[in-house]
C-alpha cells in the first residue's frame, strides 16, 4: 500500500503528511472544495500518465535518455498509485457510510 509520505505530488495539491511539524497548510480559496481538489487529482494524474506514456515512446525511438523515460514513467506510476489510493479510500468511506444505520 502506498504511503501518503512518499508522494511527491501532496505539496503541489496544498495538503503535507502527518507528523512533518510544519505549520497547516494554508486555507483554500473560495469556491475550492473536495471535489475540484479531486477534479484536479485526476486532471494532474491523466497529465502525469500521458506524460510518462510520451516519454516511453520517445525512448523506443531512441531521442529521449534512458534516464529521463525512467524517471518521468516512474513519477506517473507514483501519480497513478496515489490517486487509485485515494479512489480506494474513498469507495472505503462511502461504504462505510452506507453500512450506518439511520
Amino acid at each position: 500500500m502506498l504511503s501518503f509520505n512518499t508522494v511527491s505530488s501532496l505539496p503541489e495539491l496544498g495538503l503535507r503528511p502527518a507528523g512533518t511539524g510544519l505549520a497547516p497548510a494554508p486555507a483554500q480559496p473560495a469556491g475550492s472544495d473536495f471535489a475540484s481538489l479531486l477534479g484536479r487529482l485526476a486532471s494532474d494524474t491523466a497529465v502525469s500518465v500521458q506524460q510518462g506514456e510520451a516519454a516511453a515512446l520517445a525512448g523506443i525511438q531512441g531521442s529521449l535518455p534512458l534516464q529521463t523515460v525512467v524517471d518521468r514513467v516512474m513519477a506517473a506510476e507514483r501519480t497513478l498509485q496515489a490517486a487509485l489510493a485515494v479512489r480506494d479510500k474513498a469507495v472505503s468511506a462511502y461504504q462505510e457510510i452506507s453500512r450506518m444505520q439511520i
